[in-house]
């Protein structure tokens, strides 16, 4: 019997993990504009649990200098299904700094905008996982 539930349970959770398939999550397709969205949490809400890493300040740091190029890449927490429509949704709150995958994309695309990249360009890298790569703990020490 608990081979079997075992059995079970390890095929609804492979299921629920394989569901999202080659999805790309929620993204837009063109520049931020004034009232577009809310703006990235300010710094002097940058404090408690949330922002005790050096990693989770620096994501937030960097998120705040290229707010148009989070709002045209996806983030693959697949927060869309609670409503962020990017990735620029997550750090408009504490969600990015609770989330590895969320810092994860704002160091890379952030490294790519460094590199000349362009909000397409970067968000082709983020779908193709090249963002998974990222060190969080070595990232938050360097600019």
């Amino acid at each position: 019997m608990r081979k079997f539930a075992l059995l079970a349970l390890t095929s609804v959770l492979a299921v629920v993990c394989l569901a999202q398939g080659d999805r790309v999550p929620a993204y837009h397709d063109h520049a931020l504009q004034p009232g577009d969205a809310m703006p990235i949490l300010p710094k002097d809400q940058w404090w408690g649990e949330s922002f005790k890493y050096p990693y989770q300040v620096k994501s937030y740091e960097l998120a705040a200098k290229i707010p148009s190029v989070l709002y045209q890449v996806p983030c693959y927490c697949y927060c869309d299904r609670i409503g962020h429509g990017s990735l620029h949704t997550c750090f408009e709150t504490t969600h990015g700094a609770h989330c590895g995958i969320c810092m994860k994309e704002v160091f890379y695309a952030y490294r790519q905008m460094k590199l000349n990249k362009t909000p397409a360009e970067i968000r082709a890298g983020i779908i193709k996982g090249e963002w998974k790569s990222i060190d969080l703990e070595s990232a938050g020490k360097s600019d």
